[in-house]
């Protein structure tokens, strides 16, 4: 394999899917417990049409244990027909910053997954993804992803390293979607 092909397109590469949950309600008993909108779903729905349009489909999902985003990868396997994909709801999301959403990445098995996503909650998604991002890759999706991290919002990025080895800026940035485009 040639040093001039596209870092995205080597079978080596991994994907990490980076995506904030759906609009969600802004009341509940409890914060962990608030649900998607009818909004929020719809925008789940688009993420996983659009996965699967693209093809970024996920070996695995680390989701965050709350309401929200347990309802979100829901609506994203079953509009992009990943009902077999192996999920862990991970109560350690609800609440981490992005070094620790890094870590539970970190843990991913190398050789069982090429490509995870992962479902959270901002300003922690947010921050991981442009943390992660090496600088370099799809502009365009840069500037998007500049604009903000709206519910919804998905960043796709190639790792060029084994999950355990991941870091601030060695992922390319391969695509972003927001809602709101």
């Amino acid at each position: 394999m040639s040093d001039s092909e596209p870092l995205a397109d080597r079978p080596s590469v991994r994907r990490l899917v980076v995506l904030r949950h759906g609009t969600a309600t802004g009341a509940a008993a409890a914060d962990h417990e608030r649900d998607l909108t009818d909004q929020g779903r719809h925008e789940a729905a688009g993420v996983g049409r659009w996965l699967r349009a693209e093809g970024h489909l996920p070996d695995r999902a680390l989701v965050s244990d709350a309401r929200r985003t347990r309802r979100t990868w829901e609506e994203v396997a079953a509009a992009a027909g990943l009902l077999d994909v192996p999920v862990e709801h991970a109560p350690a999301l609800y609440s981490a910053g992005p070094e620790s959403a890094l870590d539970l990445v970190r843990a991913t098995d190398d050789a069982a997954v090429a490509t995870l996503v992962i479902v959270g909650h901002n300003p922690t998604v947010a921050s991981l993804a442009h943390l992660l991002h090496d600088g370099r890759g799809s502009e365009r999706a840069a500037l998007r992803m500049a604009q903000g991290y709206p519910p919804a919002a998905v960043t796709v990025l190639a790792v060029p390293v084994p999950w355990h080895e991941l870091d601030w800026g060695v992922a390319r940035l391969v695509d972003f979607r927001s809602p709101r485009a």
